[in-house]
């Protein structure tokens, strides 16, 4: 699916561990890795030569793990040269940084550079957050789960490449909402009762994960969805989160906080969006 992978590079080192990740994945998908920096207007001539030296410096490493590397370097807005870059050498996927300012603001109004590329490339984007700076070799990769899923096989594939690429254990996870009755307030089913009700979605992403012959272990639990997450990544002490996000919730977005949300403010470790082209 992913043939040719690239990486946003600007001068902050949140960019180049995002970087890292891209690379990796490239590697576990045979893909080509580009390597972009764009010096943008009121950038100085030294916060971009740090820019420069950090894409040199990933495609040296890349070449080392045999991976096809190139770096490109432009001057304009930076969401307006990746998109000239995505169309001309047909790019899959692109990978970017959060900064602060990603945090304390919705995803999709106008603002970094990061929110802008998630809404506006026509290819899959992966938003890094990078919380612990030397953790960027995942051993157990948290992966929450929707009762509806967008785009499940290109979800499934990102989320094996990144097992296979580190040698990760996978931990799915879902939230629900407990059951209530009329005048008895909330019923908490059983592990076995929850088993029996997962929903399609999650059956069928489970059924491509299995494909790519990557094992995992399942949890469903009872409660709201972004704070159970942030609580199952700290207290089981997981290195990365997966998630998803669809072009279909700008609206959502833009309406109310969402889980995905939620978790960018409050995520204990590591955590990649993945928006799938659309």
């Amino acid at each position: 699916m992913y043939r040719k992978v690239l990486a946003a590079v600007n001068e902050h080192v949140n960019s180049e561990v995002a970087a890292r990740y891209a690379k990796h994945l490239a590697r576990a998908a045979g893909a080509k890795l580009f390597l972009c920096s764009v010096k943008q207007p009121g950038q100085t001539e030294a916060a971009f030569e740090l820019a420069r030296e950090a894409a040199k410096r990933l495609q040296r490493r890349a070449r080392e793990l045999d991976i096809e590397a190139e770096c490109v370097f432009e001057t304009g807005d930076p969401v307006e040269k990746i998109r000239a870059i995505v169309q001309a050498h047909g790019i899959d996927l692109v990978f970017t940084a959060t900064r602060r300012e990603d945090v304390k603001h919705r995803l999709i109004k106008g603002g970094t550079t990061a929110r802008r590329l998630l809404p506006g490339l026509p290819c899959s984007v992966a938003l890094v957050r990078v919380v612990h700076m030397g953790r960027i070799h995942p051993h157990e990769i948290l992966v929450p789960l929707k009762r509806r899923i967008d785009h499940i096989p290109e979800h499934a594939e990102f989320t094996a490449l990144l097992a296979k690429a580190f040698e990760a254990r996978v931990h799915l996870f879902h939230v629900t909402k407990p059951l209530k009755k009329f005048f008895h307030g909330e019923k908490h089913l059983t592990p076995v009762e929850w088993e029996e009700k997962v929903p399609p979605d999650l059956s069928r992403f489970i059924s491509h994960l299995d494909g790519f012959g990557v094992e995992h272990e399942k949890r469903l639990l009872p409660g709201t969805a972004g704070k159970s997450i942030a609580i199952e990544a700290a207290s089981r002490r997981r290195d990365l989160i997966i998630m998803g996000a669809s072009g279909r919730g700008v609206i959502d977005y833009l309406l109310r906080r969402t889980p995905v949300e939620e978790v960018l403010r409050e995520t204990p470790c590591n955590l990649i969006i993945l928006k799938p082209e659309e």
